[in-house]
């Protein structure tokens, strides 16, 4: 996860100050390319949910890692926009088969319940890792942006290398028969994707443009702005303790407290991108809470669908990149129009709104199906 998501994934929008000025990218290239990395995330998950289904997580493990590996080593070698561009894009699907496989891996090797909660959010937390390690090659260095790239290919295949010896891998999962419930759980699976959807478009201001932001209109240095990005990866595995908020505050109550802390990191970067103390209070909020935000969707994605919670995961997750690319395009054409800091305002609007229809949608989806196994602490998990 450190490494499909906060490298691969999310480096773009890191080093995005310096391939401007290496490769001439302005604001509008530079959300097309975000959004052509967001649409393959989509693409693949999808493609990932199916192959979990009826080949097993193993080898959607290897896909994830293919596509990193060859992604990051198209991007260190890319001499133009458009060759970074596909590097970007094709990076940008290993994410979309790294969090299926590995909620399959962790269901089948860690006890059920409280502990199979907190270790998914863990594992899931890894992204905040990701970005926390680019941040810092880009402070200490903030010119060598390829031999970044070169470790990401290479931390794909080595990381999963190790998972795939660590884990226990199950066999094909079975795809359960629909029940008569089976409309019933549409309708509930509907309403996280519809919320996930608006959280992923109202992020994308930050995981492109953030540190632009900073850097670009708040006029800090290089150095300050990567400095901030290494914050806000600190605070993003805090993400790890979004399945204690589940178990405390229900479904509904944890993505509307995720969403608006979300929505208020977005709003303090757009109110002083150049004032060091707010910026970092942004980046830690958003860090934080973007990364617990996706942990209460893999515990959604159990909650609804218990027997296969790694499809569900890639379901949700595929709503919440599809927003993203919407949102990346859609804020890079913005922002020529009104200017990134109003931009930022309209993508943090977008999040509280996601927080705040979470608490009068999500009654039905927020309750167990009739055929769903107890599991220790289902009820707080549960409880709206």
């Amino acid at each position: 996860m450190a490494t499909t998501y906060g490298v691969v994934r999310y480096g773009f929008g890191l080093q995005l100050p310096q391939l401007s000025a290496e490769l001439g990218i302005d604001a509008a290239t530079a959300g097309l390319v975000a959004a052509g990395a967001f649409a393959s995330y989509c693409l693949v998950a999808l493609l990932a949910g199916r192959l979990v289904l009826r080949r097993g997580a193993r080898p959607v493990l290897w896909l994830a890692a293919t596509l990193g590996a060859t992604g990051a080593a198209l991007v260190a070698t890319a001499p133009s926009v458009p060759a970074l561009a596909v590097g970007v894009v094709v990076g940008g699907g290993a994410a979309g088969a790294a969090s299926p496989a590995l909620v399959v891996a962790v269901g089948a090797t860690v006890s059920p319940g409280v502990h199979a909660d907190r270790a998914q959010a863990v594992v899931n937390a890894g992204t905040g890792v990701g970005v926390l390690l680019a941040g810092s090659v880009v402070l200490a260095a903030p010119l060598a942006w390829r031999p970044m790239w070169w470790a990401a290919a290479v931390a794909s295949v080595v990381t999963a290398t190790v998972v795939d010896r660590a884990v226990r891998w199950p066999s094909v999962v079975e795809r359960v028969a629909r029940g008569p419930d089976a409309a019933t759980s549409e309708v509930s699976v509907a309403v996280p994707v519809g919320l996930a959807l608006l959280a992923g478009a109202g992020s994308a201001a930050v995981w492109t443009f953030g540190r632009d932001l900073v850097v670009g209109v708040g006029g800090l240095g290089e150095r300050t702005g990567a400095l901030l990005w290494v914050l806000l990866g600190v605070a993003a595995v805090l993400g790890a303790l979004s399945g204690d908020a589940v178990r405390l505050l229900g479904l509904r109550g944890a993505w509307a407290v995720t969403a608006t802390g979300s929505a208020a990191g977005t709003w303090l970067l757009a109110a002083a991108p150049g004032h060091v103390p707010v910026a970092a209070l942004g980046c830690v909020l958003f860090g934080g809470s973007y990364t617990a935000l996706s942990g209460v969707l893999i515990a959604w994605a159990a909650a609804l669908r218990p027997e296969n919670a790694g499809a569900t995961t890639a379901r949700l997750f595929v709503a919440l990149t599809a927003g993203q690319a919407l949102g990346a395009a859609a804020v890079g054409a913005l922002v020529a129009v009104t200017g990134q800091r109003m931009t930022f305002l309209v993508a943090g609007a977008l999040l509280l709104l996601a927080g705040g229809l979470a608490l009068g949608l999500t009654s039905a989806a927020a309750r167990p199906r009739p055929d769903a196994p107890e599991t220790p602490g289902a009820t707080g998990t549960l409880a709206g």
